[in-house]
């Protein structure tokens, strides 16, 4: 997301909100009032509603037609009330609002504090990242979770990562309470691999994890 937000207060000029989004290729503004409080958003498409009347010239209507003046002020053409999301929300989860409800850009909040804005470019940007990037950014993750740096190899191609990896049996909880027990190979694999897996599809740029054959799909229920 983006954190230096560019905004507008209500009684601003929609003019000059449309000066603004043209100048810096913004695709919509926040709208904040005096106690710096989210009451809406402008963006390009209510600015230009009804404030490009038609050449005379070009269209069979009389050149005296009455012109009705349209809003001059934000707060005549925002859009109230606004949708936000979270400062947590998921990438995936803001891909779908984007397609979902056709929005370009959504304010972003922590509490009722605006601290962002992101649009379809950042969500883009992120699906753009090297996979030498991605791929180090997993390779990390999984590193700090095993505690081994040879644990598990990791690659990506097309923001699809492909792991695969073989782990020694650790100690699994006893349910019983009796302290903890030496797990199974096969069990070990499994939370180890479940985990990785969760790990991977956290990182920005992934669009989907697999593993190499034979490496657990979910983690095995411990016995009692």
């Amino acid at each position: 997301m983006t954190r230096s937000v560019t905004t507008v207060a209500p009684d601003s000029s929609a003019k000059t909100a449309a000066e603004v989004m043209a100048t810096g290729g913004f695709a919509a503004l926040p709208v904040l009032d005096a106690d710096r409080a989210l009451v809406g958003i402008v963006a390009e498409a209510d600015v230009l509603r009804s404030r490009l009347p038609q050449d005379p010239r070009l269209h069979l209507r009389r050149a005296d037609a009455v012109t009705p003046v349209p809003p001059l002020l934000v707060r005549g053409v925002m859009t109230t009330p606004v949708r936000t999301v979270p400062a947590t929300a998921d990438v995936a989860d803001l891909a779908h609002l984007f397609l979902d409800e056709g929005l370009r850009s959504v304010p972003v909040l922590d509490g009722d504090r605006l601290v962002g804005i992101v649009s379809r470019r950042d969500v883009l940007r992120a699906l753009g990242r090297p996979d030498e990037e991605i791929a180090r950014e997993v390779r990390r993750l999984v590193e700090s979770y095993t505690g081994r740096a040879d644990g598990w190899t990791v690659e990506v191609s097309e923001g699809v990562v492909s792991l695969s990896g073989r782990v020694a049996p650790r100690h699994v909880a006893d349910r019983d309470g009796g302290g903890p027990r030496p797990g199974t190979a096969e069990e070990d694999d499994a939370v180890e691999a479940t985990a990785v897996r969760t790990l991977a599809r956290t990182v920005a740029g992934v669009v989907a994890v697999r593993t190499a054959p034979g490496t657990p799909t979910a983690a095995a229920p411990t016995a009692p």
